[in-house]
């Protein structure tokens, strides 16, 4: 078949293809002064796996040990612990440079052919400034972890100057659970109206409300212990066709640790995180009415018909995400004819999308 002229960069031909689109898209336009030729590179298609993790930290509280004797609590925090576990987890593509597809594209002179370039060379649309506009998913957000009631100022306002000069870790914690019997009894004052002196308003007894519970919370606290937690989300970015081909389809994307949440797929401490990934398509070349394939046109402007991956992403046995992906590297590349973009009376404009070098849409460009 007839392929359009595929050639190798030298360095400075590579570094003007790269800069073509450099910040988001450059429009470039085959005229005289580049012998009407176009250079641009299909992409070849990632997966990025984005992972969501939370993680937990317990801590006994000072009184742990008196919690029974004192409040009549009889689980409380005995000793520290960390754990962790992932949240959630969502798979999606992107396109980087093929260096192995790269073209120079020749065009006759007449009506002037525009590309719209990526910052990596990969072509956008042709004819059009339109774009092909991915439906990005909303990505979650970390967030550390809150200060625990012993973190807060209140935690200080608790502590009793007898409290401070005991010695007895006993005596201690019985000064604690007597604060907290006081603070409950001067709470149910309050709101039963019954206080010898009342606040002024509602805010300032709502004021004086959210003080008195904080500072209950950091005594309890003391005994009870203390949990925190906090989330994490990473993207991690994984080439299919080395998965494909080294790994029988299954690679371990990141781990997930109790200490230190997420962490690299090589760090042993974690709990691994899997991408799997299995074929459901290949690309093919399309047919004419009569079932048989299509030649490449001659001198076609190439682009890629891709294939389909299922990839799932598992944690401890069970899958989190799923979803079918286009997958550059499991297709083929065809062309269109060359002259349809330059005909006086009906030019065509193609929008590709970027992460697997395909045609999104494509119609009459405006005249």
């Amino acid at each position: 078949m007839n392929t359009p002229r595929r050639i190798i960069l030298t360095t400075a031909a590579a570094l003007t293809l790269l800069s073509a689109g450099a910040q988001t898209a450059k429009r470039i336009t085959a005229t005289k002064a580049n012998e009407y030729a176009l250079v641009y590179s299909l992409p070849k298609t990632m997966i990025d796996v984005t992972v969501e993790a939370q993680i937990t930290v317990r801590k006994p509280g000072e009184f742990y040990k008196y919690a029974p004797k004192y409040l009549n609590i009889n689980n409380p925090i005995t000793k520290e612990s960390h754990s962790a576990t992932l949240l959630s987890a969502s798979v999606s593509t992107h396109g980087i440079q093929d260096q192995d597809e790269v073209y120079s594209i020749q065009f006759k002179p007449g009506n002037p052919v525009t590309v719209m370039l990526d910052d990596a060379g990969i072509p956008l649309a042709i004819n059009t400034e339109e774009v092909f506009k991915r439906d990005l998913r909303a990505l979650p957000e970390a967030h550390k972890a809150g200060p625990t009631p012993l973190e807060t100022p209140a935690a200080r306002q608790v502590i009793s100057e007898e409290m401070l000069q005991s010695q007895s870790t006993a005596k201690k914690a019985e000064l604690a659970a007597q604060a907290i019997f006081a603070i409950r009894q001067t709470r149910g004052e309050l709101i039963s109206g019954q206080a010898d002196t009342m606040p002024p308003d509602g805010e300032s007894l709502q004021l004086m409300l959210d003080n008195l519970q904080a500072q209950e919370d950091a005594l309890m606290a003391m005994f009870v212990g203390t949990t925190s937690v906090s989330t994490q989300v990473e993207t991690f970015t994984v080439d299919p066709a080395a998965v494909e081909a080294e790994d029988k389809g299954r690679v371990i994307v990141c781990r997930i640790s109790a200490v230190d949440g997420i962490v690299d797929s090589g760090d042993l401490s974690g709990d691994p995180v899997y991408l799997d990934m299995s074929v459901t398509a290949r690309g093919e070349l399309p047919v004419n009415e009569k079932g048989q394939q299509l030649t490449f046109p001659r001198n076609g402007v190439p682009y890629r018909i891709p294939g389909q991956m299922e990839a799932s992403v598992v944690y401890d046995g069970k899958t989190v995400a799923t979803d079918r992906l286009d997958i550059a590297q499991l297709g083929i590349i065809y062309g269109l004819a060359p002259n349809s973009f330059t005909d006086r009376k009906a030019p065509v404009f193609v929008i590709y999308n970027p992460a697997t070098g395909a045609i999104a849409r494509q119609g009459a460009a405006p005249q």
